[in-house]
């Protein structure tokens, strides 16, 4: 019986997420025009304004979980992509980092403080709350713009097939994209 590994379940939850980042952002790469950007019903009011707040909270969460400072300067442009393709592309950079810090996570690691820099103030965390958090953080987002998806031209595209081993025959194709394989998953 292989024994517990509280890192395990972070490792898997970045995988997710970076595939679901990945599947919801080539849907929505296939919008028609002015889709991106059309006003809609949800808390940010447009798919393009929910992807960019996603994207800069990553950046400064990830970026404090990996001991750097760039604190609020992540928020200095409330909207940095204009375009899904150069949002995809960032968007990926930043899962990546995300990844990494998560295969590279120990249980020591887990219970760590994080300094988040808050402007007038340093934040202190748990680095698996911080985590916790972030990936909260994206679904609710993702969920968000799967919903307004609903409302285009593209249908919103299967986004929880990336956890569980039965899964594998869904993500296969993008798992060999990423440069991944279900034993890398499922460790």
């Amino acid at each position: 019986m292989p024994s517990f590994d509280p890192v395990r379940a972070f490792r898997k939850l970045a995988y997710n997420n970076a595939l679901a980042n990945r599947r919801l952002l080539q849907a929505c790469a296939a919008l028609k025009p002015g889709e991106f950007e059309a006003q809609r019903t949800s808390f940010f009011p447009s798919i393009k304004e929910t992807l960019n707040h996603i994207i800069t909270v990553d950046w400064f969460y990830v970026d404090g979980m990996e001991g750097g400072t760039l604190g609020l300067k992540a928020f200095e442009i409330d909207e940095p992509f204009d375009d899904v393709v150069s949002l995809a592309q960032a968007q990926a950079k930043v899962d990546q980092r995300l990844v990494a810090l998560c295969e590279a996570l120990t249980p020591e690691r887990l219970i760590s403080t994080v300094n988040l820099h808050r402007g007038d103030r340093i934040q202190e965390e748990r680095l698996e709350d911080v985590l916790a958090h972030l990936f909260q953080h994206q679904t609710h987002h993702r969920g968000q713009v799967h919903a307004m998806l609903a409302g285009t031209s593209v249908a919103p595209p299967q986004l929880d097939e990336f956890i569980v081993a039965d899964d594998a025959r869904f993500r296969g194709r993008e798992v060999a994209e990423l440069g991944w394989n279900e034993e890398k998953l499922m460790r």
